[in-house]
């Protein structure tokens, strides 16, 4: 086995603080190689994510703003067809009349029946 050579305080001093040194390297970041965009500049993770949300958004408005206009054609497209449909209108027609007719004969009913029990 070899002898090493123990030396004085102020060499363990030296070696101490240049293996510290050493170990503190490691964690130093290393320069990187980044891409960079067509304006010549860098665009932080903040200013990616913004820009995307912003593109989502816009994507969202626009997708809805379709939807919207597609059910408004179809309304009018609805309101057109029964408007030139006769048996339609006479059908609704003739709805509406019964749907009057059952109305005044529930009324008359509880009319009567109010009639009634007031004379218990």
């Amino acid at each position: 086995m070899r002898e090493m050579k123990i030396g004085g305080f102020s060499e363990r001093l030296e070696s101490q603080a240049a293996a510290r040194k050493a170990l503190l390297e490691k964690f130093k970041p290393k320069p990187m190689v980044q891409a960079v965009e067509a304006e010549g500049r860098f665009e932080t993770r903040a200013q990616r994510k913004a820009r995307e949300l912003e593109e989502v958004r816009a994507k969202r408005a626009a997708e809805k703003e379709a939807a919207r206009v597609q059910a408004e054609q179809a309304a009018a497209a609805r309101a057109e067809a029964i408007a030139n449909d006769e048996e339609l209108q006479l059908a609704m027609k003739r709805d509406e009349r019964k749907a009057r007719k059952a109305e005044a004969k529930a009324q008359a009913r509880a009319k009567r029946e109010a009639k009634s029990a007031a004379r218990r």
